[in-house]
């Protein structure tokens, strides 16, 4: 966060290498990848970060949800990790703290 300033949360995913390259033309629609140009060690963190926030009561219904909707294990934890990167950004940028509340997220 301390390396940029970033308009929105969109441009901040985007600098960890955790937006989705489209490979679409007319009709085709190709597959969606992680474009990977971020730091790869953050990625990670985030990745481990999703893993236990998956466990977590706070998070857990996240995953789950995706999961029913009939997303791969690997593909909800992106999900989730993405999201735990936009709650760290409003956090940042808003300098407030992490506050859950009865099992609900709120910032």
């Amino acid at each position: 966060f301390i390396r940029g300033e970033f308009k929105s949360s969109d441009s901040y995913i985007a600098f960890l290498g955790m937006d989705l390259r489209v490979i679409d033309s007319g009709q085709k629609s190709g597959r969606r990848r992680l474009t990977k140009r971020g730091c790869s060690e953050i990625r990670r963190l985030l990745h481990n970060a999703a893993m236990a926030a998956s466990r977590s009561a706070a998070w857990k219904e996240v995953y789950e949800q995706h999961r029913r909707a009939g997303k791969a294990t690997t593909q909800a934890l992106v999900i989730l990790a993405r999201k735990l990167a936009r709650v760290a950004f409003a956090l940042m940028k808003n300098q407030d703290e992490y506050v859950t509340k009865g099992g609900k997220l709120a910032c």
